[in-house]
C-alpha cells in the first residue's frame, strides 16, 4: 500500500478540516458503539455527506465500531452496519470479535480493520487476523520501529500505526481501571481517564500514570507503506487541521517546520514523547501536571502589583491564552492576556524577544520567579487554519426524489414515485401566492434521517390557494413515511454456542504461583491453569495431571521466537492444552493443541463466543467487567463459558516501567507496593518490564452466582502473592458460595454507565 495519512474526525467539521489540510483518509464514529462515545460523532446524514465528498476526491472513510457490545445491543449494531454498507464506507474498525463475525456473515462487502483495542503487538497477532479475513491491523502503540517493520514485512497485511496524539498508560483494550472503579468502561467508549488522576506513592502525590503525548514528527519518514494515524476524535477542527497539516508537510518535504509544531502546541499539547519507537524509554510520564500546557515562551522574571513580567520567545496578541506552572497545583494556572505592556506602554501585540508585562487576574495564585510561562491559545494561530467545505447537499449518496404537490379548494395532495397522500381542508386564496411555493419547498426539503433528499419539487396551485405550514409539514411526514425503498432485512447469525442440555458446573483454578499447586488439594478442580513465564520448564510441572492441566500463555508476548520454542518444548513433553489471552495465540499454537480463551480477549456477547469456537477454541472466559444481566443472557444459551468468581483483576497492564533505575542494571524481578488514589488503595506491581495495577481488594462474586450454571466457575491466584492458608480460605468460601470480607463485585450488580 501507499503511505496513508489518516486523521481523526469527531464530527463533520473536523473531517472537512482534515481533508483540506491533506489527509488521505479519516476515521470516525457513529452515534453508537464508538470508543470515543463522548465525541460528537456522525449521524446518518453526516455519514452520507462525508463519504460522498471523500470518494469524489479519491479519499477514504473508515468507521470505528470498536467497542465491546452486550447481547441486547446487537440489533442496534445491525442498523449501524447497514448504514456503513449503504454509504460504502471503506472499512470498519472493530475490537469485538462478535462484530467481526456479523460483518463476515451478514455484510461481506464491508472491509475489516482490527482496532488497536485488540492489542496486536506481534507478528503472530497480525497473521492470525489476516487468516481470519482482516485486511488491516492497527498495532499497539507500545511497539518499536524494529517491531513495526518486521510485522509489516512478514505479515502481508496492511499495517496502521499511531504517530501523534494522546496515549493510554495501559495497552489499549487491556485497561479495566475506569470500568471496575466507576462502571464507565474504556472498552465501551466511556473511559474517565483514570490514568490522569493523582496517586500517592511513598508519601508523595503525583500523576504516576499520566502519559505525555505521542509525537513521532520526522520519524514518520521511516514508516513507508503504512497508514499513519493521528489520535484525536475528541479534538477540535482547528487541532485536526493543524496536526494534519504538520505531518502532511513532513511527508511531502522530508522536513519539519518548527513554526508549525509551535502552532500545534498552542492549540493543544501535553509534553511530547516518541514513546518506545526507538527502544525502551522511561521518560514517558508527566508526573507534575495534566492537560494542555501550550508552547513554552519564557520564565517569570518579576511579579509585582498584579503584573507579570518576562521575555517572550513568541509573539503574543491581546486576549491570547496564557498558562503558568504553579507549584503544588496539578494543572497550570490559565488566563486571558487582556492587558499587555511593553516599556510601560499598553499594546495590542508583543513581538518575539520583547520583554512583556501582563496584568494578572484577581484570582491569580502565588507565582514564583522562574515559573514557566506557556502560550496556550493564540488568536493568530486560529486565523491560520481556515478550511473550505462544500455547500449543503452538494455531496450526497442519498437518492434524489421528485415530489408533486397539488393544492385544491378542499384538499392538498403530495405524490412521489407510486405513493400519494392527501389532507382535507377548506383553503382560501393566498395574499402572496409566490410565498406558497417557498413554503412548500421549505417543508418538503426537510427529509431528516430518511435515505433520500428532495431533488426537485413541482407545485400545481392554479387558483392560488394558501395552505398553512403546519398542514404542509404533516403532509410531508405522511408522504415520507409512505415511501418504501428496498432494504435488506438482516438477522443476527445463529450462535455456535446454542445450548441444548447442560451439565453441572465444574471448578477451575488459575495461578502463576507453583508453590500453591504443590501444596493445595486440587481434587475439587476439574481444570487447573498454570500461567507460564519465560523461565518455566516442563520438568517443573510434571507432577500435575496433564488431562486437566492448561498452560496459560502471557497476554503480551513481545519475544515471539522465545515463546514459539517454549510452546514446542511443552508440546513435545506431552502438554497440549493451552490458554490464550491475546489473538496472537491462535497463530502461535499448532492445530493439535486444545485452546481455551482468557477474559483479556473480550467476550460480552454470543457472537464473539461463537467466533472463537469457530476458531477451534474449546472454551471462553467471560469478562470480569460484565454485568450479571448480560452474563445470564450468555450462559442461558452457552455451555462453553467460564465465569471468574475470584480474581485480582488487572486494571492496567502496561509496557511503561515505574522503576527509577537504569534498565541495563535491572533484574526485572517481582516487586509490589501500595499506592493510593483518594480513599482507594491499589497494588502497583512491576515484573519483567511490565507494570500491573490491581485494586487492593480482590474481585469476588461467588455468593451472587450460584444459579448461573456456567461450564466452569474459576478462581484466580495471579499477580498478588498468596500463602497456602490465604488461598485455602478463599477456595473454601468460593466452593460454598459464601461471602468474603474486603472484596468488591465490579459491575456485576450494576449496569454500565
Amino acid at each position: 500500500m501507499d503511505t496513508e495519512l489518516l486523521a481523526p474526525a469527531g464530527d463533520k467539521e473536523a473531517a472537512y478540516s482534515a481533508f483540506y489540510f491533506g489527509a488521505d483518509a479519516v476515521y470516525l464514529g457513529l452515534k453508537s458503539f464508538s470508543a470515543r462515545a463522548e465525541a460528537v460523532n456522525f449521524s446518518e446524514s453526516d455519514l452520507d455527506e462525508i463519504t460522498a465528498f471523500a470518494h469524489s476526491k479519491g479519499k477514504k472513510v473508515y468507521v470505528a465500531i470498536n467497542t465491546l457490545m452486550q447481547e441486547s445491543e446487537l440489533p442496534e449494531l445491525l442498523k449501524m452496519l447497514s448504514l456503513c454498507e449503504k454509504y460504502q464506507v471503506d472499512a470498519i474498525i472493530v475490537q469485538d470479535l462478535g462484530v467481526a463475525r456479523i460483518v463476515k456473515k451478514c455484510f461481506p462487502s464491508l472491509v475489516l480493520h482490527a482496532s488497536t483495542q485488540m492489542a496486536v503487538h506481534n507478528l503472530a497477532g497480525a497473521l492470525a487476523l489476516k487468516k481470519q479475513g482482516f485486511e488491516r491491523v492497527v498495532l499497539a502503540r507500545e511497539l518499536s520501529l524494529k517491531e513495526i517493520i518486521e510485522i509489516k514485512e512478514k505479515s502481508g497485511v496492511e499495517i496502521e500505526v499511531f504517530i501523534h496524539g494522546a496515549l493510554c498508560y495501559s495497552y489499549s483494550g487491556l485497561c479495566l481501571f475506569s470500568s471496575l472503579t466507576t462502571s464507565r468502561s474504556a472498552n465501551r467508549g466511556k473511559c474517565v481517564y483514570s490514568c490522569r488522576s493523582l496517586f500517592e506513592r511513598n508519601g508523595k502525590k503525583s500523576h504516576l500514570f499520566s502519559m505525555k503525548d505521542l509525537a513521532l514528527e520526522k520519524e514518520v519518514l521511516k514508516l513507508k507503506g503504512l497508514s499513519l494515524k493521528i489520535e484525536g476524535r475528541k479534538k477540535t477542527p482547528l487541532y485536526v487541521g493543524a496536526v494534519t497539516d504538520y505531518y502532511r508537510r513532513i511527508l511531502d518535504t522530508g522536513k519539519t517546520d518548527i513554526s508549525l509544531s509551535d502552532n500545534l502546541k498552542q492549540i493543544f499539547a501535553r509534553p511530547w514523547t516518541k514513546l518506545h519507537f526507538n527502544g525502551k524509554n522511561k521518560e514517558v510520564i508527566d508526573e507534575e501536571f495534566v492537560g494542555h500546557r501550550g508552547l513554552f515562551i519564557g520564565n517569570v522574571e518579576i511579579v509585582s502589583g498584579g503584573i507579570l513580567t518576562f521575555k517572550t520567545s513568541s509573539p503574543i496578541e491581546r486576549y491570547d491564552g496564557i498558562q503558568i506552572d504553579v507549584e503544588t497545583v496539578e494543572r497550570p494556572f490559565g488566563f486571558s492576556a487582556e492587558e499587555l505592556y511593553v516599556n510601560k506602554k499598553r499594546v495590542f501585540e508583543v513581538k518575539k524577544d520583547q520583554k512583556v508585562s501582563i496584568k494578572l487576574p484577581d484570582n491569580a495564585p502565588f507565582i514564583k520567579k522562574g515559573a514557566k510561562v506557556y502560550l496556550a491559545s493564540s488568536t493568530k494561530v486560529k486565523r491560520t487554519y481556515k478550511y473550505q467545505k462544500p455547500k449543503p447537499n452538494e455531496y450526497l449518496n442519498q437518492t434524489g426524489i421528485e415530489v408533486l404537490v397539488c393544492i385544491m379548494k378542499d384538499k392538498v395532495t403530495a405524490t412521489c414515485l407510486n405513493q400519494t397522500v392527501s389532507l382535507s381542508g377548506d383553503f382560501s386564496k393566498a395574499k402572496q401566492v409566490e410565498k406558497v411555493y417557498d413554503n412548500v419547498v421549505s417543508s418538503f426539503s426537510k427529509t431528516g434521517e430518511h435515505s433520500f433528499y428532495l431533488k426537485e419539487l413541482f407545485l400545481e396551485n392554479k387558483e392560488g390557494f394558501f395552505v398553512p405550514v403546519s398542514l404542509l409539514n404533516e403532509l410531508r411526514r405522511m408522504l415520507y413515511q409512505a415511501l418504501v425503498f428496498e432494504t435488506k432485512e438482516v438477522l443476527l447469525p445463529q450462535p455456535q454456542s446454542f445450548l441444548k442440555e447442560k451439565e453441572a458446573p465444574n471448578w477451575s483454578l488459575k495461578t502463576d504461583q507453583l508453590h500453591l499447586l504443590k501444596e493445595l488439594d486440587l481434587s475439587s478442580f476439574s481444570q487447573v491453569i498454570f500461567k507460564l513465564n519465560e523461565k518455566t520448564i516442563p520438568e517443573e510441572i510434571n507432577f500435575l495431571p496433564k488431562d486437566k492441566l492448561v498452560l496459560a500463555l502471557p497476554t503480551i508476548i513481545r519475544n515471539q521466537l522465545l515463546w514459539q520454542k517454549k510452546i514446542e518444548t511443552f508440546m513435545n513433553a506431552g502438554f497440549n492444552q493451552f490458554m490464550i489471552g491475546n489473538i496472537s495465540g491462535l497463530h502461535l499454537l499448532p492445530g493439535s493443541a486444545k485452546i481455551y480463551v482468557d477474559y483479556t480477549i473480550g467476550v460480552l456477547n454470543l457472537q464473539a463466543l461463537s467466533y472463537l469456537l469457530e476458531q477451534k477454541a474449546k472454551g471462553v472466559t467471560l469478562s470480569p467487567e460484565d454485568t450479571k444481566e448480560n452474563i445470564q443472557s450468555i450462559l442461558s444459551k452457552s455451555d462453553f463459558a467460564t465465569l471468574i468468581v475470584y480474581q485480582d483483576t488487572e486494571l492496567f497492564l502496561s509496557a511503561n516501567c515505574v522503576r527509577k533505575n537504569d534498565c541495563s542494571m535491572c533484574d526485572r524481578a517481582y516487586i509490589s507496593e501500595e499506592i493510593q488514589q483518594g480513599k482507594d488503595s491499589f497494588l502497583l506491581i512491576s515484573e519483567n518490564c511490565e507494570t500491573r495495577v490491581l485494586k487492593k481488594t480482590p474481585f469476588y462474586i461467588a455468593p451472587e452466582v450460584k444459579d448461573l450454571n456456567p461450564k466452569f466457575y474459576r478462581i484466580d491466584f495471579c499477580a498478588r502473592k498468596y500463602t497456602l492458608s490465604e488461598a485455602q480460605k478463599i477456595i473454601n468460601a468460593s466452593l460454598n458460595f459464601q461471602p468474603l470480607k474486603n472484596t468488591f463485585t465490579g459491575n456485576f450488580k450494576k449496569k454500565f454507565a
